[in-house]
């Protein structure tokens, strides 16, 4: 197994019902550990820009809007295997589809509002970890 690192946000759906610490937690009890974490309000372009590559599609404008309507908590989970390990625990983009457990089974209230994202690749997580992180801030 492979130690790796990967991208973690809790959405603004969670963050405003107050659920950072509760999906913290399910990240921690499945063995990934916090290695740097912060909460930010987005603006709409910043938002625009991490999610550049969905432009063309037709829920973009209503993703970034959603996105920089309140705060989020991006962070970044250490472990092994951690990209799948963090979507195992994330649960299917659909809360309708998602594994009793998991966080969207748990707390997502649609598709759009689904509490939290992760990276999907290495390399995804590679250009997410540096959009919103430093390595000064990647303190393990």
């Amino acid at each position: 197994m492979a130690l790796e690192r990967t991208f973690s946000i809790i959405k603004p759906d969670a963050t405003k019902r107050n659920l950072t610490g509760a999906i913290v937690k399910k990240f921690e009890d499945a063995g990934l550990r916090v290695v740097a974490s912060k909460r930010i309000h987005l603006t709409m372009a910043q938002a625009g820009e991490f999610y550049a590559v969905h432009k063309e599609r037709p829920f973009y404008g209503e993703l970034c809007e959603f996105m920089a309507s309140a705060p989020i908590v991006a962070q970044v989970l250490e472990g092994e295997n951690a990209i799948a390990k963090n979507r195992e625990v994330m649960g299917a983009t659909n809360p309708a589809d998602a594994e009793a457990g998991t966080i969207r089974a748990e707390f997502a209230q649609s598709v759009g509002e689904n509490s939290v994202h992760g990276s999907d690749a290495p390399e995804t997580a590679a250009i997410e970890i540096a959009y919103f992180f430093s390595g000064l801030e990647l303190v393990g």
